[in-house]
């Protein structure tokens, strides 16, 4: 158990660190145009909430730490120290997403992320990774969650979303 003088500091960074991405999003937000579209907002509308609400949080946290520490807290569970493969892996996972989104299209990019984030998941709870028939089933399992998703929002939604093919079905 550590300290209540270094909990209160942990606490505090807690809330200063939603206040610093709360700040950022509002920067990022701040570049989106406002043009009103459907049900009159605009693209930015989402981002300033979502902004606004975790530099409330922020400075709700910061406050709460300030003046006593998060009360009625429990003991925390789970390990004393994070898993860093497991974390590397969901990480990776995300990244990859986002790195190839634009390349592999929406559903095989989801479905990459999914397959490492699975895995990274499996390793927090000691499990083993998985051989090749896991892989291969965590394949189908990514590509029959991602597919209907794009599908949906292409097909019914009329979202555009980066496909692999022209089509609009891939």
């Amino acid at each position: 158990m550590t300290e209540p003088s270094q909990r209160t500091l942990h606490q505090t960074l807690v809330g200063a660190g939603a206040l610093l991405v709360g700040a950022v999003m509002a920067f990022g937000a701040s570049f989106i145009p406002a043009q009103a579209g459907y049900a009159g907002v605009g693209p930015n509308f989402l981002p300033w909430v979502v902004s606004v609400v975790l530099l409330v949080c922020g400075t709700w946290l910061v406050y709460e730490a300030r003046s006593g520490g998060f009360r009625d807290m429990e003991e925390p569970s789970g390990a004393a120290r994070g898993d860093w493969r497991a974390f590397a892996w969901i990480t990776a996972g995300v990244m990859a997403n986002a790195a190839l989104i634009t390349t592999l299209g929406f559903i095989l990019a989801c479905t990459l992320c999914f397959l490492l984030a699975v895995r990274g998941l499996r390793m927090s709870e000691g499990k083993p990774a998985g051989g090749v028939r896991q892989l291969v089933v965590d394949a189908v399992t990514g590509f029959l969650i991602a597919a209907p998703a794009f599908w949906i929002f292409t097909k019914v939604l009329s979202i555009n979303l980066p496909g692999l093919t022209g089509t609009g079905w891939l």
